[in-house]
C-alpha cells in the first residue's frame, strides 16, 4: 500500500505489514509533539530554575493537558508493541488488525483535533502553546491515512461482526499475555461467572455487603496472597497477575475485584515500610485471609491534601498511642480486621512530615454492631455505587494503638509509606476500570442483540455496533498501557508516571463505556432492574478515588516537567 493518503481497506483486506508500518510511522511525529509540548509548558510553569506549584495551578489546562498528550503517547506506543509482539507469535489476525487500526486513527485524531479530559473539556494542542509550525509535524501520510481511513463505519461494523462470531473468547482480541497468565484470566473468569455475576445486581439493589463466604473462596484462591512473597505465606506471582485477577473480579462486580485491592495495598504498605516482626506477624495472616484490611486516610474537608490531615496520635508512658479524630471515606471499615491508618505524631507539624503510619487493630463488626472496637464509632455513607463493602466516617476518641504496630517502628515516615503504595495502587485501579469497562460491553452486547427495534436486533444499526467497537478498542488500549506499568513494576523500575496515565486513562475508558452502554440500553437502562444501571454507577467512581482525575493530571504533569 502506497502512503499517499488513500483509504485504508478493512484490516483483514490489506497487507499486513503495511498497516504495522503505517502505525509505526505515526508515533515518532506523536513523540516529538509531545516533546515540544513539554517545552512550551515548562516555560509558562518554570521559576528560577524550578517547576512553580503557582504558575502550574494559573496553567492547570496547558500542564494536565500535558499529562493527557503524555497518556496518549504511550497508549500508541504500547499498542503498537503489543501489535508487533503479536504478529511475530502469528497471533495478530483481523480483530485484533481492526482493533489496532481504529486505535491509531481515533487516538491520532483526537491528538490533532481535541483530546477529551472529561465530558466538557476538550484539550486543544494550542492550549500548550503550540503553534501551526509544531502542528504541522502531524501532516504526514502515515497520519493522515490512518486518521482519516482508520476508523471508519466499515471498519467498525466489521470488528462487531467478528465479536458476535467469537462471543465464546474471554476477551475481544487476544491480549498478549503469556499462558499462566491467560490461565490465570480463565480460572477467575469461571469463578466471576458461577460465584459473582448472578448475584451483583441484587448485592447492588439491596445495599448488601458481599457476602462472607465469597471472601472465604477468595481466600482459598490465594486472591489476598498472591503478591505476597512465599517465605511470608503468598504465592509470589507479579503485578501483572493480580491486574488479571482484578479486572475479571471487577468485571463480575467491581466490590469483589476491590476485595483483594484491599489486602494488595496493605501489604504492600507492610513489605514496603514494615520492620521484620512486622512482615513475619502480619503478612501470612493477610495472605490466608485470616485478617481483612482496610486504609484509614481520608479525612473531612482535605480529601486529596493528605498533608493537611488533623488526626492525632498520642504517645503514651507506655509506649502506646491515642488516637482522637475523624476519618471518612473508608471502604469495608465494619467488618475487617485491621486498619493502616494515617496519623498526626508530632502535633508541632501542619504538613505531611508529621504524619505516621499505624497497623491499628479492631474488632470486626455485625449488622447491630458494626464498630464494637473501644474509642471508635461511625456510620455509613450512602453511595450510587460502588456499594458491597460499604463506605464509611469513623471518629476515634481514645482509640489506643499498640506501640508495635507503629509501621516500621519510626514517627513521621507516614506519608512516604504511603507514597511509596500509589504505583500499585493506581495499577489496581486501573485494572478494576477495565473490568468495569468490560462488564459494560458484555451487557450492552447481549442486549443489542436480543432487543429488536423496526425489525431488527438494534445491533444492526450502525451507531449501536459503532459503540461497541469503541468500547472493544478503548479497553484494549487501557489494558496494554495498564499490562505496561504492571511490568513495570515486576521489573522493579519507578512506574508512577505509567501508572497514574493508565489509571487517568482506564477510568475515563470505563465510564464512557458504562455511558455508551447505557445508551444503547436506552429508557431500560435507566431502570434499575437492568444491570447497566448500576455498572454505570459504579464506574463513576474510578475517576475520583485513588486520586481524582484532575490530581492524577497534576501529579503526571510535575513528573513530566521536573
Amino acid at each position: 500500500m502506497a502512503h499517499d493518503g488513500q483509504d485504508l481497506a478493512l484490516a483483514g483486506d490489506i497487507v499486513l505489514p503495511d498497516l504495522l508500518t503505517l502505525t509505526k510511522g505515526a508515533v515518532a511525529p506523536i513523540e516529538q509533539l509531545f516533546e515540544a509540548a513539554r517545552d512550551r509548558v515548562r516555560a509558562l510553569v518554570v521559576a528560577d530554575g524550578r517547576v512553580s506549584g503557582g504558575l502550574v495551578e494559573q496553567h492547570q489546562t496547558a500542564a494536565h493537558g500535558l499529562a493527557w498528550l503524555s497518556t496518549y503517547t504511550e497508549s500508541l506506543r504500547q499498542m503498537q508493541n503489543w501489535a508487533e509482539s503479536l504478529n511475530a507469535d502469528g497471533k495478530f489476525g483481523e480483530v485484533e488488525q481492526l482493533i489496532h487500526q481504529i486505535a491509531f486513527s481515533e487516538y491520532l485524531s483526537q491528538i490533532r483535533g481535541g483530546i477529551p479530559m472529561s465530558q466538557g473539556e476538550i484539550l486543544r494542542l494550542q492550549d500548550m502553546g503550540l503553534n501551526d509550525d509544531d502542528i504541522a509535524g502531524l501532516a504526514t501520510p502515515e497520519i493522515s491515512t490512518l486518521s482519516r481511513s482508520g476508523n471508519s463505519q466499515a471498519a467498525r461494523t466489521r470488528l462487531v461482526a467478528l465479536m458476535q462470531e467469537r462471543s465464546a473468547e474471554i476477551t475481544v482480541g487476544a491480549t498478549g499475555l503469556d499462558d499462566e497468565l491467560d490461565m490465570i484470566r480463565e480460572q477467575f473468569r469461571r469463578f466471576a461467572l458461577e460465584k459473582v455475576e448472578p448475584f451483583a445486581h441484587e448485592w447492588h439493589l439491596k445495599d448488601e455487603l458481599i457476602p462472607m463466604e465469597i471472601i472465604d473462596e477468595l481466600a482459598e484462591l490465594g486472591v489476598f496472597g498472591l503478591t505476597i512473597p512465599e517465605n511470608l505465606g503468598g504465592f509470589g506471582l507479579s503485578k501483572a497477575s493480580m491486574v488479571v485477577v482484578s479486572e475479571e473480579l471487577s468485571r463480575g462486580y467491581i466490590g469483589v475485584g476491590s476485595l483483594g485491592t484491599r489486602s494488595e495495598i496493605a501489604a504492600e504498605l507492610i513489605l514496603a515500610g514494615g520492620t521484620d516482626e512486622q512482615k513475619s506477624h502480619w503478612l501470612p495472616k493477610l495472605a490466608s485471609g485470616e485478617i481483612l484490611p482496610t486504609a484509614v486516610f481520608t479525612e473531612p474537608n482535605t480529601g486529596s491534601d493528605l498533608g493537611a490531615l488533623r488526626t492525632r496520635a498520642t504517645k503514651g508512658a507506655d509506649g502506646d498511642y491515642t488516637v482522637t479524630g475523624n476519618k471518612t471515606w473508608i471502604t469495608h471499615a465494619a467488618r475487617t480486621h485491621v486498619m493502616t491508618l494515617l496519623a498526626r505524631t508530632d502535633p508541632d507539624t501542619s504538613d505531611y512530615k508529621g504524619l505516621s503510619m499505624f497497623l491499628a487493630e479492631k474488632t470486626p463488626g455485625t449488622d447491630d454492631a458494626p464498630f464494637p472496637t473501644d474509642g471508635m464509632t461511625g456510620g455509613e455513607i450512602e453511595v450510587l455505587g460502588y456499594r458491597g463493602m460499604k463506605e464509611y466516617e469513623l471518629a476515634f476518641d481514645g482509640f489506643k494503638v499498640k506501640g508495635e504496630n507503629l509501621l516500621g517502628g519510626q514517627e513521621g515516615k507516614g506519608f512516604k509509606q504511603l507514597m511509596e503504595t500509589f504505583e500499585s495502587a493506581r495499577i489496581q485501579t486501573a485494572a478494576r476500570a477495565i473490568g468495569v469497562a468490560q462488564s459494560a460491553l458484555d451487557v450492552s452486547m447481549t442486549y443489542a442483540q436480543d432487543r429488536k427495534q423496526f425489525g431488527k436486533s438494534l445491533i444492526n444499526f450502525p451507531r449501536v455496533s459503532g459503540k461497541l467497537a469503541m468500547m472493544a478498542v478503548e479497553i484494549m488500549v487501557a489494558r496494554q498501557l495498564t499490562y505496561f506499568s504492571a511490568r513495570e513494576k515486576d521489573e522493579g523500575r519507578r512506574c508512577d508516571l505509567e501508572a497514574g496515565m493508565a489509571k487517568l486513562l482506564g477510568a475515563r475508558v470505563a465510564w464512557a463505556c458504562a455511558d455508551n452502554g447505557l445508551q444503547i440500553h436506552g429508557g431500560n437502562g435507566f431502570a434499575l432492574e437492568y444491570k447497566i444501571s448500576r455498572i454505570l454507577c459504579d464506574a463513576r467512581i474510578l475517576s475520583i478515588f485513588e486520586g481524582a482525575a484532575e490530581i492524577q493530571a497534576q501529579v503526571i504533569a510535575r513528573r513530566l516537567l521536573a
